[in-house]
């Protein structure tokens, strides 16, 4: 069952959560798709809620939302098990199915094509709106020292070379997954 959530009351809580992560979940290709993030913004534009997600040039995730511009942000809400959040954010999407190796119980979106994650069962259906691709020569030298170093290995899907993709999503539906 879900419950309608006023969304900006629950502003703290999702910043919080931010900061030591949240679920970006896609759908494309009949293929769901889970990322943890911990870089977004809560805000309003052109007089609409979004939530605007950064994803980096090579994941899995951007080729999915490239073919679909709608996500879910599933968010930890109470007592979860810490270990989704660490699979989804070191596993690529491209090698591992983390929905079936996790287990993970996908809810039915109210808005949008994209499901909702019942174990993180704070919810944000989210449609893109906008998207930009990152500038490099407009940011800092020690903020592209510091999360965008060349010196790393790039033979991993999740090597830190390349730069993001800002999309940003319209809140179409907010509401709390319950039993």
């Amino acid at each position: 069952m879900k419950r309608k959530i006023e969304l900006f009351d629950h502003t703290n809580e999702i910043m919080k959560a931010l900061q030591t992560g949240v679920l970006l979940t896609t759908k494309a290709d009949g293929r769901v798709n889970s990322m943890t993030i911990s870089w977004g913004n809560l805000g309003i534009i052109w007089g609409k809620p979004v939530f605007t997600v950064y994803v980096r040039e090579n994941r899995f995730t951007k080729q999915q939302l490239e073919k679909n511009p709608e996500f879910t942000i599933n968010i930890p809400h109470g007592t979860f098990d810490k270990k989704i959040l660490g699979f989804c954010g070191t596993k690529s999407g491209y090698e591992v199915d983390k929905t079936k190796e996790l287990n993970l119980t996908l809810e039915t979106p109210e808005a949008i094509t994209v499901p909702a994650v019942k174990e993180l069962p704070l919810t944000l259906e989210c449609r893109i709106v906008y998207k930009q691709k990152q500038d490099q020569n407009e940011i800092t030298e020690e903020n592209k020292s510091m999360f965008y170093p060349q010196d790393v290995d790039s033979t991993f899907h999740g090597a830190n070379k390349d730069f993001h993709t800002a999309y940003c999503g319209e809140i179409v539906s907010a509401y709390m997954i319950e039993d």
